[in-house]
């Protein structure tokens, strides 16, 4: 297979970021709903959540279950907490995975009755790699982002070349994380990511990166303008935060707090 490798640089996600309209509101800048975190993995759905509220995102809601709503309605107050399944037909953007556990019922209802652009990530890749069946139903242009481990058992190799076919027989977004990061599209192009550091390796970041990216959906961005800006964000925060404290002290947490020194690089327009 010959792969048309693209290495974005900072001017393209200059030009990639839309303005913010002045008389813009909450309504205005999108409605994502992260279905996050389980019993004992509230902080799952808190990363994720804070993380797309940096986005630029107007409104978020949070599907979990109801004994991680007093810790989430304290650590992330912005956002509106539901414990039912219902209603998700009526949301801008769809983020599923992040510590919600094997959970084939709640994915699947994901899968069937969300029209939303969708980012799948940690359990429900997993929950996906154990069904085929599941697979057929993930929509056209959906974000998939499987760390290694998480690309073997879903496609059963994390080789780029496999990773990539898989982009594109099932016409899906694949973004392999990892130093580099490489972005799969379904048109055969391979999207080398060279921000961030081995700081980001640690429990937790890949939530943030699904939280960014799932709120950049939510504002109207394309699929592959989202997973892009989302990653290159990622990454620079991530480069920050390992400037400021060392790649070996980082927390995930420190990736969002730096998350507006990314933004500001790209806000400036020359």
């Amino acid at each position: 297979m010959n792969i048309s490798f693209v290495e974005p640089k900072t001017a393209d996600m200059q030009q990639m970021l839309r303005p913010r309209p002045v008389d813009g509101h909450k309504g205005t800048f999108g409605h994502a709903l992260l279905i996050v975190g389980s019993r004992g993995m509230a902080g799952a759905a808190i990363l994720s959540a804070e993380a797309c509220l940096r986005s630029g995102i107007g409104k978020l809601s949070i599907l979990t279950p109801d004994e991680n709503r007093i810790i989430l309605q304290i650590a992330v107050p912005e956002a509106i907490l539901k414990n039912d399944n219902l209603g998700m037909s009526k949301f801008d953007s769809v983020g599923i995975g992040p510590g919600i556990g094997i959970d084939e019922d709640l994915v699947h209802q994901c899968l069937t009755e969300s029209t939303a652009p969708m980012v799948i990530d940690a359990d429900a890749l997993n929950v996906l790699a154990q069904s085929t069946d599941l697979q057929d139903l993930v929509p056209q242009d959906s974000i998939l982002t499987p760390h290694p481990g998480e690309a073997m058992r879903l496609i059963g190799s994390c080789d780029l070349k496999d990773v990539l076919q898989y982009a594109i027989s099932h016409k899906v977004i694949v973004v392999l994380k990892g130093h580099p990061t490489r972005v799969c599209t379904p048109q055969g192009q391979v999207f080398v990511m060279n921000t961030g550091n081995s700081g980001m390796a640690t429990a937790g970041s890949g939530d943030v990166l699904t939280g960014l990216i799932t709120g950049l959906l939510a504002q109207g961005y394309e699929p592959l303008e989202a997973a892009l800006l989302g990653v290159w964000l990622h990454g620079t925060a991530g480069d920050f935060a390992a400037e400021n404290m060392g790649e070996a002290c980082m927390l995930s947490r420190d990736i969002i707090h730096h998350l507006p020194d990314a933004f500001r690089i790209i806000n400036y327009k020359s």
